[in-house]
């Protein structure tokens, strides 16, 4: 959700900032803009609605050159989207701001800037940073001292980048509540929101925290943290190439993700089994002398990550035997909480910057949690930062939107949990050496799944003209419905919902007609002639049935149920098989729709606001 991008170096900057924007372009906006400070010590300023080629097609016909410059790109919260709310924003030509987050206080500091005699140009919360930070300096303040007076007054979340007429060969920058990296190079220095911006610049970062304020220039990095104390912070070295986050021969990144997914399996198994055993060392020490005490697990996390929760709820409780509570993050936050003893808190997030998710997590701790455990794909992100023990799932750089491989390796650090919680609550061990030779075999029956494309294709022709789907699934598979509803939603606009196949007859079978197409999972399980039953009263009433069955299973292709089996999959690891179809499905639907597929419309990838 937005991106920032910020250079000070010796070479004219424009080319990186735009890269930069270019790589940031999968965290969803709808504006852009960049400026730069020029050789006549101006700053000029451009900015389009739309994709970053607008903005190229402009700079293009307009030039900015410089050596310091900041670049953003927009998703719209105050203010709808049009070239006046995009960022960079001035004051009196003297101060450029870019901003991600939201600022609560906006309303009350744009009245008393506006006595002041400052005009706002937009109806961002953004412009009154910049109107801020001016003020100060016109009152004889360094812009130092004017960035933190004034970052001293903000309310709500942020991470901003500055550049000032006054100090024309050095960058700023300060976070609170929202991601913000210093990349740092040779004889030049960067910012950015996501160190995806900068892998062609540099492979050093230094990841800022809550409260802190960086000056940049070309020789050096100076970080001053809350207190106004100048600070080191730790210098990261990522091991992220240019190649890692480049689409390839796919047709889209959403496609190249699906297809990473067995090796992305395999990376988060990596190391962690061995000798039909999860090793001790996969959660750390610190987890593993908390998890002796757990009682309860709470897990809390938003979309995607939500529905790998409920999944985990399942096997927690049918294979671990331990109470688990799976809520949205948004909503734990807002009400209150009874801490039942011994509980473990575990937060699930792809980025590990998903707002609501962070404010839970530092709502667990206040509440008194045991332990806190990340499950997450950013190794430096805040959420693991802020955790007291982490599991990465190793899934690699995730570009497209809709979320494929974070889903499938986020279910199996799950797994790898759960059988860690239920080892120490009674589970035998000749049957964690069962799900742990499950484990082992996912990443090749992921690959039975995939095969499945070409036929799957040839079903997306037939949600060419629909406008509405339903998903059914039962038991562990209910929560993979969902996650099939919220993909076809996501990136095809179709209006998708998923049901406990078993709620059928208490309402949804109202909506069923020839044009709604019904999917289903049907693993070969105890709940198979359940679903059958289930599936049968759609069926009777003249709905067109998309079935996913497993190899095994007893069921039969008739007039208006299309079959497609899935090689025969044990129960335990189903629910991330049958993730894989419904995946391939979405995609395909989209593709017949022509929507963005990796960039859908209203939608970003790191959702790092409320």
């Amino acid at each position: 959700m937005c991106g920032i991008v910020g250079a000070v170096a010796h070479r004219i900057i424009t080319p990186v900032l735009i890269e930069g924007l270019r790589r940031l372009e999968y965290r969803g906006y709808d504006s852009a803009g960049i400026a730069v400070i020029s050789a006549n010590n101006e700053i000029d300023r451009i900015r389009s609605l739309g994709k970053i080629r607008e903005l190229e097609k402009l700079l293009a016909k307009m030039p900015v050159a410089g050596k310091v410059g900041i670049a953003h790109t927009r998703w719209a919260t105050h203010g709808v989207p049009a070239e006046r709310n995009a960022h960079p924003h001035l004051s009196r030509n003297a101060v450029a701001v870019v901003h991600n987050g939201i600022i609560e206080n906006h309303n009350e500091l744009r009245k008393s800037l506006e006595q002041q005699g400052f005009e706002f140009t937009s109806e961002t919360d953004t412009e009154v940073i910049a109107h801020q930070i001016q003020y100060f300096i016109e009152q004889g303040h360094a812009i130092l001292d004017a960035i933190r007076k004034t970052t001293n007054m903000l309310e709500g979340a942020y991470a901003i980048g500055v550049i000032n007429t006054g100090n024309p060969n050095t960058l700023y920058a300060a976070r609170h509540g929202s991601p913000l990296v210093v990349g740092l190079g040779d004889s030049e220095n960067f910012i950015a929101s996501d160190i995806f911006a900068l892998v062609g610049e540099t492979k050093r970062f230094i990841f800022l925290e809550d409260g802190d304020i960086a000056v940049l220039n070309t020789e050096n990095v100076h970080v001053f943290d809350k207190d106004d104390h100048q600070v080191e912070r730790e210098v990261n070295e990522t091991k992220l190439s240019a190649d890692s986050v480049e689409r390839g021969h796919y047709r889209h990144y959403m496609q190249k993700e699906i297809h990473e997914q067995p090796v992305a399996v395999e990376k988060c198994l990596d190391g962690r089994i061995h000798a039909g055993k999860i090793l001790p060392a996969t959660f750390g020490l610190k987890a593993e002398q908390a998890f002796d005490s757990i009682k309860a697990v709470q897990i809390v996390a938003c979309g995607t990550s939500y529905h790998a929760g409920m999944v985990a709820r399942y096997w927690m409780e049918d294979i671990a035997g331990i109470p688990c509570n799976v809520e949205v993050a948004s909503e734990f936050r807002y009400r209150r909480n009874v801490v039942a003893p011994n509980t473990l808190f575990v937060t699930i997030s792809q980025s590990g910057e998903t707002a609501d998710t962070l404010a839970a997590l530092k709502e667990a701790k206040k509440l008194g949690y045991v332990h806190t455990l990340a499950i997450c794909n950013v190794p430096e992100s805040s959420i693991v930062r802020e955790s007291d023990s982490n599991l990465m799932t190793r899934a690699g750089p995730e570009i497209g939107v809709a979320s494929t491989k974070a889903f499938t390796t986020q279910l199996t650090a799950l797994l790898l949990l759960v059988v860690a919680l239920g080892r120490r609550n009674g589970l035998a061990p000749e049957e964690e050496l069962r799900i742990v030779d499950e484990l082992r075999r996912l990443p090749n029956q992921i690959r039975h799944a995939l095969r499945l494309e070409n036929e799957i294709e040839r079903w997306a022709e037939l949600f060419g003209d629909k406008e509405h789907a339903l998903f059914l699934g039962r038991g562990a598979q209910y929560p993979v419905a969902m996650e099939g509803a919220l993909k076809l939603k996501e990136i095809s606009y179709i209006h998708a919902e998923a049901y406990p196949a078993g709620e059928l007859k208490h309402g949804p079978l109202a909506l069923i007609d020839s044009q709604m197409p019904v999917i289903s999972v049907a693993p070969n399980n105890d709940l198979l002639e359940k679903l059958k039953s289930n599936l049968q009263e759609v069926h009777a009433r003249g709905g067109q049935l998309f079935v996913f069955a497993d190899a095994g299973a007893s069921m039969e292709s008739v007039p208006n149920v299309k079959l497609l089996r899935v090689a025969a999959t044990q129960e335990v690891i189903a629910p991330i098989v049958y993730t894989i179809p419904l995946q391939l499905l979405a995609y395909h639907v989209a593709l017949i729709k022509g929507t963005d597929v990796d960039q859908p419309r209203n939608l970003a990838k790191s959702v790092t606001v409320e």
